[in-house]
């Protein structure tokens, strides 16, 4: 039984090998997506990062993706992952201030998670509170700089942090 689902994953996802996860990639759509169980987002960032002014290939809507992964975060429970440095989080909470949907922002290191590189993340989360979250104890240090990093490199989630986050959105169940 699926009891997360995980909206915007790549086609090669690390998501598709947790057997709870009803994962929605490009071709099975997360504006499908019916609603009812916690969320795992990882909306296209391309159109928000620091470089977006250089992003190529963009679609379409695109960039609104993040709009409605940020609103069925707040209707299921669940987390919303991107870069730090995202504008997206311009629209959210500030880090430490909580929303009246119960969502707050965290700051993470993928390294943390076994990443090969510092990959600095935030995430929105609702349906948990904030000091329930529980982080790993790492000693990694990154092993590389993003610029010497392939793209699918810096973009691949770690499993330990796809597994992790999987574990923190099946807690936000049920928010409403």
């Amino acid at each position: 039984m699926h009891t997360v689902a995980v909206l915007f994953a790549r086609k090669t996802s690390i998501y598709k090998s947790i057997s709870c996860c009803d994962v929605y990639d490009l071709e099975r759509d997360a504006l499908s997506f019916p609603g009812g169980i916690p969320v795992v987002c990882h909306p296209p960032c391309r159109s928000w990062g620091k470089l977006a002014s250089l992003a190529t290939r963009v679609r379409p809507g695109e960039k609104e993706l993040a709009f409605y992964a940020v609103d069925q975060v707040r209707k299921n429970g669940g987390v919303l992952e991107h870069p730090k440095g995202s504008k997206l989080f311009d629209s959210l909470p500030c880090v430490g201030s909580i929303d009246k949907f119960g969502g707050f922002v965290l700051g993470v290191n993928q390294s943390w998670w076994g990443h090969s590189g510092l990959k600095p993340t935030l995430l929105y989360v609702c349906g948990v509170s904030r000091s329930s979250v529980q982080f790993p104890l790492s000693l990694n240090y990154p092993l590389k700089t993003v610029e010497m990093m392939s793209t699918a490199e810096r973009e691949r989630t770690p499993p330990a942090f796809a597994q992790w986050l999987v574990d923190l959105a099946k807690r936000c169940g049920g928010v409403r």
